[in-house]
């Protein structure tokens, strides 16, 4: 398992919050999704194929940028 961390900017929410975790769930392999709008902090696990890309891909779709953090 693989975990991921990523700086998510526009999220103000719970329904920001949801609305991420709903399309980031639709990717293949992903184990757990943590998401706040207060810290702004998005983490990802899931196996090792993970792909940012897919990741970064579904932020955009449910309408918020996202960076992958250092």
């Amino acid at each position: 398992m693989a975990t991921t961390e990523y700086q998510v900017t526009g999220m103000t929410c719970s329904h920001c919050e949801m609305s991420i975790r709903e399309e980031i769930s639709e990717i293949d392999g992903i184990a757990d999704i943590q998401v706040s709008a207060q810290t702004g902090k998005l983490v990802v696990t899931g196996d090792d194929s993970i792909d940012d890309a897919q990741v970064l891909a579904a932020v955009t779709e449910a309408g918020y940028s996202a960076v992958r953090s250092a």
